[in-house]
């Protein structure tokens, strides 16, 4: 037993959660005291605006910012309250497809069983255990989609509130920016924590002793946050690029008007697919990642010593590392909203990449506090059917790993992404040459920039496995996402900045501020990116930890890939992210036509329309990016749920681990690869229009030939790095999670095909 008592773990899990949901309604109070009206109460000098704004009228630009922001809020809201229409009656069907599959496995039966792993002990009925993981399932899909929209609204009630800061300085806007990042972190940290730490609690009142039992059903709960993330993001990253690419290559390279123009049709549609896209989806992706690697985490010591011998303290480790998490985080925080001032617009990029430092280094020093008092100095861990001598500083070591390879993945996806490097400086200079070379480099970057992550997470997967079995993965990948709410507060300050900076320029603010917002923009895009690292390298541990969850449950002792049944699913699994990938771009590409040919309409057809004389139809544009959006993210997100069950149910546990196994290697790659491409794209993009540098200079100025090849590189790397290259992580992660969740239903009556061949 570990030093820290069950009494005490019961208090100190649900308090920190509780602190994390106090912190982010401080930070959302101190947000609402920016002002979005006509009136001066929010701290402005008369003298400072008319300095500010080279004498445009104040009292206007503060109604046209409170009319754009409602308008981006209630095309958010409208999308998100459709889409869970849809995604309700999934999980009512997926449900009840849960609750028969897993009923069926002992025929529906109400009597106590033989535990699995337990030896001499009698577990609850499986209709138990299929009764409460629907009821896990339904938890987590709810408590996903409640991530997903708080940080929508939360965003959407920042946008134009960093905007009006920008006026008093950049620095200003900055902390506007972060601390509406940081109420979405700290709000999905700590609910997520809360509803998994009282769904325990709840269960236990049932399950009693039987943990084995309890914990296989809490993963139900991993399984729903992760089918709600799949269709958020890939239903947002359609909507948010099929806008993005419309406004981009009508009004950019065809007219030659400015980024977020209010005469440009689909500049509404653009940014409120920011807010549904890369918030509402992201949140839920996260939120996903966290429940999962909990789950795996949990599920693997219940059927280790420290389940079996009942150690309470010791079975919530995971749950006390995300805890102590929460408190680092909020100490992280305050470096970027109290302890510092952005000056500067060079300062604001350092200052995110701090946050980075700042959090791994207190959570180090975190974790060894937990490892030590919680965990007992020596126990067993389950090593498929063997048991594996563990020490406590053996786990303080895995998760370590885990949260220094996500500095790593984070740094390296920065230094492909920034514009500050020579790699993006490179892929905007092939420019000059026009759009051609200039999809080369960028893939080139893209391919390349793999490299280092791979390393880093093989690593941490080596290192890991090689102290503490499977369970060492799992709280390697949770060591990953410990700083789960600082990064979040820097992944969603990026959406938030874009749309500061749409609202800028359809407000008719001065040159200015737009330069202003483009600054934080800038950087956002490239936390976005380290953003997009995180999830996509923690996904790959997570969804290894659940892989060896899965075949642990399903009772395969080795996965022999010279085996015929194997072989076939590792290669069919290695496909799968293709297949997905062609889905997610094909259906941004054919929404995207839609909207080009709206624009073109419009911008032909409304008299007055380019000389600002006549307002376009926004939200046509709008009802066209939700109606593609809702219709396109049906087939990805069928081929993901559906995978895994007909693979086990035809074929097998054997060629189910095949294909789960494939997917993980091939998917992280071309996820990484997808998403470091675009990002590259956009800034160099933004590089050129920016002109900070003499090269800059040389490519510039906005509207010359570099600049328009640019434009195009970026609207091809739209849907790879905002559609594709995130939604993979998902794609990886679920299928595992799925598998592990019906593993029992596989194991009992899978593979009918080979049955009868």
């Amino acid at each position: 037993m570990g030093m820290l008592s069950e009494g005490l773990t019961q208090v100190l899990i649900p308090a920190a959660a509780l602190v994390g949901i106090a912190f982010a309604l401080l930070q959302w109070y101190l947000v609402s005291k920016v002002k979005v009206s006509g009136d001066y109460s929010n701290g402005y000098s008369g003298k400072l605006i008319e300095e500010e704004e080279d004498g445009i009228d104040s009292l206007e630009v503060s109604i046209k910012c409170a009319e754009i922001q409602n308008a981006i809020s209630v095309g958010a809201t409208s999308f998100l309250f459709t889409q869970y229409k849809y995604l309700s009656v999934f999980m009512g069907v997926f449900a009840a497809i849960i609750f028969f599959f897993l009923g069926s496995v002992k025929g529906f039966s109400t009597k106590s069983e033989p535990c699995t792993y337990s030896q001499g002990k009698l577990c609850k009925p499986a209709l138990a255990n299929a009764a409460f993981s629907t009821l896990a399932f339904l938890l987590g899909a709810l408590t996903s989609v409640l991530s997903g929209f708080l940080g929508m609204k939360i965003a959407t009630y920042a946008n134009a509130r960093t905007t009006l800061e920008a006026r008093k300085g950049v620095g200003k806007a900055f902390i506007t920016a972060f601390r509406s990042g940081a109420v979405m972190g700290f709000l999905l940290a700590a609910n997520g924590l809360l509803v998994l730490y009282i769904s325990i609690i709840l269960f236990k009142i049932y399950y009693g002793d039987d943990w084995e039992g309890l914990y296989e059903s809490i993963t139900g709960y991993g399984l729903g946050g992760s089918s709600m993330a799949l269709f958020g993001r890939v239903g947002g990253g359609i909507y948010t690029k099929a806008a993005d690419v419309g406004a981009d290559l009508v009004g950019k390279v065809e007219r030659n008007i400015p980024e977020d123009d209010p005469r440009n049709p689909a500049v509404i549609a653009d940014n409120v697919g920011d807010n549904v896209g890369d918030i509402a989806g992201m949140g839920s992706d996260l939120f996903g990642s966290y429940a999962e690697a909990s789950c795996a985490a949990l599920f693997v010591a219940s059927i280790s010593s420290i389940g079996i011998n009942h150690d309470y303290t010791a079975m919530s480790y995971p749950l006390i590392i995300s805890s102590v998490g929460i408190v680092v985080c909020l100490i992280t925080t305050l470096f970027a909203t109290d302890l510092s001032e952005i000056r500067d617009v060079s300062q604001i990029e350092p200052s995110l990449k701090r946050q980075l430092v700042v959090s791994t280094i207190l959570m180090t020093v975190g974790i060894a506090m937990v490892s030590f008092f919680a965990l007992p100095s020596e126990f067993t861990l389950f090593n498929f059917g063997t048991e594996k001598a563990v020490k406590n500083w053996h786990l303080f070591f895995c998760v370590t790993i885990g949260l220094w390879a996500g500095l790593v993945i984070g740094y390296t996806t920065e230094y492909y992404t920034s514009n500050a490097y020579s790699p993006v400086q490179d892929v905007a200079d092939s420019c000059r040459t026009g759009a051609a070379t200039n999809v080369i480099f960028g893939l080139a970057l893209g391919y390349k920039s793999v490299i280092v992550p791979i390393f880093a997470i093989a690593i941490a997967i080596y290192v890991s496995f090689s102290l503490a079995a499977m369970y060492g993965i799992a709280v390697a990948a949770l060591g990953m996402l410990s700083t789960i709410a600082t990064g979040l507060a820097i992944d969603a300050y990026g959406p938030i900045s874009d749309n500061a900076g749409g609202i800028a320029e359809m407000a008719g603010m001065s040159h200015k501020i737009r330069e202003r917002t483009d600054a934080l923009d800038a950087a956002g895009n490239t936390t976005a990116a380290i953003g997009k690292g995180f999830a996509i390298g923690s996904a790959a541990l997570v969804s290894l930890a659940l892989f060896g969850a899965f075949i642990s449950r399903a009772g395969i002792n080795t996965v022999d890939v010279l085996t015929p049944k194997v072989f076939i699913g590792l290669i069919v699994g290695a496909m799968l992210p293709y297949w997905f990938s062609a889905m997610t771009m094909k259906s941004v590409g054919s929404a995207a036509l839609k909207m080009v040919e709206e624009v073109r309409r419009q911008f032909n057809t409304i008299p007055g329309l380019m000389e600002g004389r006549a307002k376009p139809d926004y939200a046509n544009c709008v009802k066209i990016s939700t109606d593609a959006s809702l219709r396109e993210m049906i087939p990805p997100g069928a081929l993901v749920m559906l995978t895994p069950l007909i693979t086990g149910t035809l074929f097998g546990v054997e060629t189910l681990a095949g294909v789960l196994a494939g997917s993980l290697v091939s998917g992280v790659q071309v996820a990484i690869s997808a998403s470091n491409t675009g990002g590259a794209w956009d800034n160099a993009k933004k590089y050129i229009e920016a002109g900070a540098s003499e090269h800059a200079k040389s490519l510039g100025p906005k509207g010359s030939d570099a600049h328009k090849a640019a434009v195009i590189g970026d609207t091809i790397g739209d849907p790879l790095k905002d559609t594709s290259g995130p939604s993979l992580n998902i794609l990886i992660k679920l299928m595992a999670v799925e598998s592990l969740v019906f593993a029992p239903f596989f194991a009992a009556h899978g593979g009918l095909l080979f049955k009868f061949l």
